[in-house]
């Protein structure tokens, strides 16, 4: 299982970051959120106790 980490903490590194339930485990339409490079910290999750998982580099954008 891939690390997860809190709401508040600084991100391990960039990338998509899928919010998971309080074992880590898939919870039903989970946030999704892109962090780049400097941005600090993790944002809040829906609900209490969820965390964030990393689950790839960051999207590029069109523009």
């Amino acid at each position: 299982m891939a690390k997860t980490q809190k709401p508040g903490e600084k991100p391990a590194k960039p990338g998509e970051y899928v919010e998971r339930g309080p074992r880590g485990g898939e919870v039903p339409e989970p946030r999704e959120v892109t962090i780049e490079p400097g941005d600090s910290p993790l944002p809040p999750t829906a609900k209490p106790n969820r965390s964030w998982e990393r689950v790839g580099p960051p999207k590029k954008s069109d523009s």
